[in-house]
């Protein structure tokens, strides 16, 4: 039985930063809803609360029965979790006078008890807090304060229950990765058996048993997630796998041709099927992003659904879904945050069912599933590109004209990133998480090209550092590759005359501008 580490949600933007940091000490975990504790599995060996935006005195904040895992389950509380706990079992907790948020150090810590076994004095934490907890319940004692927080953190008497006013997932939180080893591993006893060997046996011999001799329609789209599926399949099922990969048009400048030709050396039954013409009228004077997304993702089932059926004894539809893709797009506060057209996209009419190989998958895992399978390091270390592809990099309505200037500024920048060597020897785009142009289509930029005025487009250029696209930094690229890349846009791109970089972060940014 694989063990696993429960994350209730109470609705932070980090709740799936602790899971990756979970999966990083080779252990499974899943992130549930708050109210969604799976009470009869005894594959769970610990539970940990997350953060939320709520107050715990707000009349709509999110509770838990803690009897459900108290007592019988290691327990970490983070953030508001901790304060929830505190204020579950009698302790105080009351809004301060101002936000503690930032960087703090631990002026007091109690390197005894298990959470903090290995802590440094004065170990750096990541505060983000409007409440603080100004007295812990009976039968608990601080393990840790800083200056300004007294606790910090704080630990039952007798039973298994810590809490933490800081974020340990954080970067920011130094030593945060050792606390959750100490909680995950040496508290809870992770056998730590989640690795990407151990996924892709499972998951071979789970196909082969779910979908025996039946045939799998899979929608690749030349991204990492899906190429990763079909090979995934391609070693449980081989030649009952047919893939279908449909050009909506707005895909990077000649990246049809090039998907077509990397999927020939990995064996795998491809058609391809250009449908641009249809996805252009239909997006014909729309410019808002997520009808845009809608709108490709409804034709996208349609123009699928359309080659599928010359399939006629397929039984099922596969998708490259990762975790994030499921979590991201409806929040449990209810607010999308954008739509993902490859999340219950199912066409009812063709009665398949669905297979998600990866679903449990975290984007960084995916890839680590990529070497184990011995993909080619192209396809593997390809950057996330949207579903919707140039459509949500291009601010305004999508016409052809606009999709040519953007494939033109996008190739340049891609291919002189692939081309330029760091003083280290590493190549820059392998440095960088996730590169794009953006063409903002709705602004005209006075300029001058030789005696002439001109009233064009600005290209922004985003590229970003990350592990997992939670959260992501601005790349820090060298001036001498950005001053080639602008320069060769705007002479070279006909409908560019300025080119920004954009140096946001997320949160509170998304990486995608739309």
């Amino acid at each position: 039985m694989q063990q696993k580490i429960i994350i209730l949600d109470f609705g932070s933007q980090t709740t799936q930063l602790i899971g990756r940091r979970v999966r990083e000490l080779d252990t499974f975990c899943e992130i549930l809803p708050y109210n969604k504790f799976p009470s009869n599995d005894p594959s769970v060996i610990g539970v940990i609360l997350s953060g939320s935006p709520f107050s715990v005195h707000d009349p709509e904040a999110f509770q838990v029965d803690l009897s459900q895992f108290v007592g019988r389950l290691p327990v970490l509380g983070i953030c508001y979790g901790a304060q929830f706990i505190a204020k579950s079992c009698g302790g105080k907790v009351e809004k301060t006078n101002t936000r503690e948020y930032g960087r703090a150090n631990l002026a007091t810590i109690d390197t005894h008890n298990p959470l903090l076994k290995g802590f440094e004095a004065n170990s750096q934490v990541w505060m983000s807090h409007g409440d603080t907890i100004t007295a812990i319940p009976e039968d608990f004692h601080d393990i840790a304060s800083t200056t300004d927080v007294k606790h910090a953190a704080y630990a039952h008497n007798n039973l298994p229950i810590w809490a933490v006013q800081f974020h340990p997932e954080v970067y920011h939180t130094t030593q945060g990765k050792l606390l959750l080893e100490n909680f995950v591993i040496d508290i809870c006893g992770s056998r730590r058996e989640w690795s990407p060997a151990s996924f892709v046996e499972t998951t071979v011999a789970e196909l082969k048993e779910q979908l025996g001799n039946d045939r799998v329609i899979l929608g690749l789209s030349g991204g990492v997630d899906s190429s990763v599926c079909a090979t995934l399949l391609n070693r449980a099922i081989g030649d009952r796998l047919t893939c279908i990969f449909v050009d909506h048009g707005m895909l990077r400048k000649n990246e049809f041709t090039k998907v077509m030709d990397a999927y020939k050396g990995l064996g795998l039954h491809v058609i391809g099927v250009d449908a641009s013409e249809k996805f252009f009228n239909d997006l014909k004077g729309v410019s808002d992003p997520e009808q845009k997304r809608k709108i490709i993702g409804r034709d996208f089932v349609e123009v699928f659904n359309s080659e599928a059926k010359k399939i006629t004894d397929a039984k099922w539809l596969a998708q490259g879904t990762i975790y994030p893709d499921r979590i991201e797009s409806l929040s449990i506060t209810g607010m999308v945050i954008k739509s993902h057209h490859n999340v219950g996209g199912l066409p009812k009419e063709m009665h398949l069912q669905l297979c998600e190989p990866l679903k449990w998958l975290f984007k960084d895992e995916v890839r680590r599933v990529g070497y184990q399978l011995g993909m080619p390091e192209r396809l593997i270390k390809r950057h996330p590109f949207p579903g919707p592809g140039l459509a949500v990099r291009i601010l305004g309505d999508i016409t052809p004209e606009k999709v040519r200037i953007l494939q033109d500024a996008d190739d340049i920048y891609i291919e002189t990133m692939l081309n330029y060597v760091c003083d280290d020897g590493e190549v820059l785009y392998d440095k960088v998480w996730q590169a794009g142009a953006v063409l903002l289509s709705t602004v005209r930029s006075v300029g001058v090209m030789g005696d002439e005025r001109t009233y064009e487009h600005p290209v922004a250029l985003r590229a970003v550092t990350s592990t997992d696209a939670m959260t992501a930094d601005w790349a820090h690229l060298p001036y001498d590759f950005m001053a080639k890349v602008s320069n060769e846009i705007i002479n070279k791109v006909k409908g560019v005359n300025r080119v920004c970089y954009d140096i946001s972060s997320k949160p509170p940014s998304t990486i995608e501008w739309e």
